[in-house]
């Protein structure tokens, strides 16, 4: 799996069933075209990743990939790009990458549109009570009891509150606002007329809790925005509201929520816990108003395999000496996972 010799040399830390999703066989062609490929199956091994990078031009890496510091990244002595085909590059590069003039690029881009979507069906579900239905006819409740739910509406109308103006947050709006909703967005970088060109409000978190049917999480982990959402702010939601997170379990305090959840006031829709793989006994499980999904919403074929196209053109893009197209800075690093 490696191309000609007289190529520059690029490592490719991907496992082989990522490698699969990520690379369809002409992008994976394309990149094979113009770089002399090593490829790490064991791509979580930081001595063969050490043993890989001499004379390396690009990295690509990928979940579980060691982060470039100490050793390897000292042996990193040709390295121009790490190019990451996910979003968060904290865990995977630090300061030093930058010092040392290496470019960096993530393909966040990519998992805006999937993730939205999830968001968008994961809401329309919680204005229905589809969860509920569902729960109640497969534990064995009669037609009558299963029928049961408290109001249901439509999203036509609905007020929804979106949390951080991120890539996936405006892509979510923009789903919602489609359907008719009045989306209100809290984000302390969003300023008013920025929102207008939305066509969202911008308003403060407490307003913005308090308004609205369902609220979606979309801001991103930093240390400022850990548990954003805790007991005190759950208890602003109105009763029957619903809470979406496709984003983090950073930002929602997940014991208050599920204290909250047990008395039966908020439904929920996740699909990022604190523990993944989410305990089998972890009293999310068995909630009839929470719907569940394990950690997926970027998972579709399409978004994969741009992922990994994303990857291979930041990477010969730089071999031929050309500026990124989805570059971050240090500032990224605050970005925790």
């Amino acid at each position: 799996m490696t191309g000609s010799a007289d190529l520059p040399r690029v490592v490719v830390a991907v496992p082989p069933d990522l490698r699969a999703q990520f690379f369809a066989p002409e992008e994976w062609a394309r990149l094979a075209s113009g770089a002399d490929l090593t490829v790490l199956d064991a791509h979580t091994d930081r001595g063969a990743l050490a043993r890989a990078l001499p004379g390396a031009r690009a990295l690509i890496t990928s979940w579980g990939t060691p982060r470039l510091e100490g050793e390897i990244l000292d042996a990193a002595d040709a390295l121009e790009l790490v190019a990451h085909t996910g979003s968060a590059v904290a865990p995977y590069v630090g300061e030093d990458v930058f010092r040392r003039g290496i470019a960096v690029t993530q393909a966040g881009d990519a998992m805006a549109g999937p993730v939205a979507e999830v968001a968008l069906a994961f809401t329309l579900a919680l204005l229905h009570r589809v969860h509920r239905f569902d729960h109640a006819l497969r534990t064995g409740a009669d037609w009558e009891t299963a029928s049961a739910a408290p109001p249901r509406h439509e999203i036509r109308g609905s007020r929804i509150g979106v949390i951080g103006a991120s890539r996936t947050g405006r892509a979510y709006a923009s789903l919602v606002r489609a359907l008719g909703a009045e989306v209100a967005v809290t984000d302390p970088y969003l300023g008013a007329e920025e929102a207008r060109a939305l066509g969202v409000r911008a308003v403060p978190l407490p307003e913005l809790l308090a308004a609205s049917r369902v609220v979606a999480v979309h801001a991103p982990a930093t240390a400022e925005t850990r548990h954003l959402i805790g007991a005190p702010q759950l208890a602003l939601m109105p009763d029957g509201a619903g809470l979406v997170n496709t984003a983090r379990s950073w930002l929602v305090d997940e014991d208050a929520l599920a204290a909250e959840l047990a008395s039966g006031r908020l439904d929920a829709a996740i699909d990022v816990f604190d523990a993944e793989p989410l305990p089998v006994g972890h009293p999310f499980r068995t909630l009839p108003n929470v719907l569940l999904t394990p950690h997926q919403a970027a998972g579709t074929v399409e978004c994969r395999l741009r992922l990994g196209a994303f990857a291979v053109t930041e990477v010969l893009r730089a071999l031929r000496g050309e500026p990124p197209l989805h570059p971050v800075g240090p500032e990224a690093l605050a970005r925790l996972h």
